[in-house]
């Protein structure tokens, strides 16, 4: 039994180190917009008991004047969570205890977008669009990085009905 968790366990953090690398790439290589000289900054910070996850990061993020950021990592635990799950118009809500085995998504004071994934006591992992009032039960260790060659922005483009990513050079 312990075999198959720690097989578990190594699978999953491998996955997470693959999906950062993969977003990296994805920002810094294959979309339409390419800089040169740009450089990358890392911003560390943690959150406490009782504190709201989404609020605080976005308090975060526009008092650095971040202009285009995505999150590295996130560790940490919830007492309530408050998700959007894919293809619904309402949130779905619980209460308990919560692991954050899963933060991602890009930031910026022109809009963020996150994604979290939690998990239970018997480990059910869930997850969806990050939405307000998120509590945080123990911490939530946070590390977004940021690029000065980029500018994020969300706006209607005709796509889909949502404000999405802009990708656009810095000036």
């Amino acid at each position: 039994m312990f075999n198959k968790l720690k097989f578990s366990l190594c699978y999953f953090y491998r996955s997470l180190i693959i999906k950062s690398i993969v977003i990296t790439f994805i920002l810094f290589s294959s979309c339409n917009q390419a800089t040169k000289m740009q450089s990358l900054t890392t911003h560390a910070f943690r959150l406490k008991p009782g504190q709201f996850l989404k609020e605080e990061i976005q308090k975060y993020v526009v008092a650095n004047k971040i202009q285009a950021g995505w999150m590295s990592t996130c560790v940490g635990s919830l007492t309530q969570y408050n998700l959007r799950f894919a293809n619904q118009q309402a949130n779905e809500k619980g209460t308990g205890y919560f692991e954050i085995v899963s933060l991602t998504g890009t930031v910026s004071v022109n809009g963020s977008h996150l994604h979290l994934a939690i998990s239970d006591s018997t480990g059910k992992t869930i997850g969806g669009h990050l939405v307000d009032s998120n509590i945080i039960y123990t911490t939530a260790e946070i590390v977004i990085l940021t690029s000065n060659g980029f500018q994020f922005t969300r706006e209607k483009d005709g796509t889909t009905p949502w404000e999405e990513l802009q990708v656009k050079q810095a000036n």
